[in-house]
């Protein structure tokens, strides 16, 4: 197995905390930088012709789609480490429904904390940008109330689960750009939960992709 991952990108974070859910250290990995576009690189390319990470390899099986990845890796190594798929039908439905629904709130996340990188100089406009934050803090609302009976053992779709993997890194995130734990409770609670968890623990990005204006982008959502 081979990844080549950036610090501070939720993708690659959900590959990284599935990788030691299921006990599979000792994989080849390899930092690259996105401020120095390593990430663009004939490394990368060979395997992801996007340029984008992570880009991972499994003997000749190449998946970059991070959830595509931990989905692959859950099903590869089922009676490895810890099961991440329920049993249960409802509560499968619900992790999938959440793994899939957390792609929308990073996109979300991104078009407020990056907006000027995402949008060109001339194409930046002030309702744009005050649509986008709209738009995030309703989705931030949801996840509030996906979250309302949170406790230890009992995550997003009930025990720890693919769902985590995948919306987690996003929820760090956000509280790492400034986010209110006063005004998120149940994210904060969540956040609280399982930051320490030895999956997510040992492999929480050494640095985060910073620009020292935006480290409290989201603190007044």
């Amino acid at each position: 197995m081979s990844l080549l991952w950036g610090a501070g990108s939720p993708p690659c974070w959900r590959v990284m905390i599935t990788l030691e859910e299921k006990k599979l250290q000792g994989y080849k990995h390899k930092l690259l930088s996105f401020e120095k576009e390593e990430h663009k690189s004939q490394e990368v390319l060979k395997i992801n012709p996007r340029g984008q990470l992570p880009a991972f390899k499994h003997g000749d099986n190449i998946i970059n789609e991070s959830t595509g990845a931990c989905l692959y890796l859950e099903n590869q190594f089922k009676t490895q480490g810890n099961k991440l798929i329920p049993d249960s039908p409802a509560e499968q439905a619900r992790m999938y429904q959440r793994m899939m629904e957390g792609l929308t709130l990073i996109e979300k996340l991104n078009l407020v904390v990056f907006y000027d990188l995402v949008a060109p100089e001339g194409e930046r406009h002030d309702s744009a940008e005050k649509r986008n934050k709209e738009n995030l803090v309703a989705e931030l609302q949801l996840w509030e109330n996906y979250l309302g009976n949170v406790a230890a053992g009992s995550y997003l779709a009930g025990a720890f689960s693919l769902a985590d993997v995948a919306v987690f890194p996003n929820i760090a995130y956000a509280f790492h750009y400034g986010l209110s734990a006063e005004r998120y409770p149940k994210m904060a609670k969540y956040y609280s939960l399982l930051k320490d968890r030895p999956s997510i623990k040992t492999t929480w990005p050494p640095q985060w992709y910073q620009i020292a204006q935006r480290s409290e982008t989201l603190k007044d959502l």
